[in-house]
Formats: C-alpha cells, structure tokens, sequence
C-alpha cells in the first residue's frame, strides 16, 4: 500500500497507531465530544470579565500611588 500512494511504510505504521490509540475521539458522538472539549464560553466569557475587572483595578490603585511609577 505505501508504494501505491508514495507513503513511507513508517508514516503508515504511525498513522496506524494514532488512529488505534485515538478511535473513540474520531468516532464519538457531537455530545460526547462536547463533554471533553474543556471549559465552556460561558465559563470562558465569566473569566475575561473577572481578568478585565482585576485589570483596571490594578490600573487604578497604580494611578493613585504616583504618576512616576506607573510610567516605568
């Protein structure tokens, strides 16, 4: 087969194995896949809004202590 499709044999073993290791997330379901795909938006939007508050705190509280060292 690796000469048919000008494919080193080694590429092909690898391929093999990833695909054997990896089936289950290839063939799984949107749900499924959705259950691990990590931290959703909402939970993602809620920790840019709390990020962005701390930011101009910090900005805040710099401003208030002194022009010269906030410009450094």
């Amino acid at each position: 087969m690796s000469q048919q499709f000008d494919v080193h044999v080694n590429q092909i073993t690898l391929w093999k194995s990833q695909l054997l290791e990896r089936a289950s997330e290839v063939f799984a379901s949107t749900a499924e896949r959705s259950a691990t795909a990590g931290p959703s938006v909402k939970e993602l939007h809620a920790k840019i809004g709390q990020l962005a508050m701390e930011n101009d705190f910090l900005a805040g509280a710099l401003g208030r202590s002194g022009e010269a060292s906030a410009k450094r």
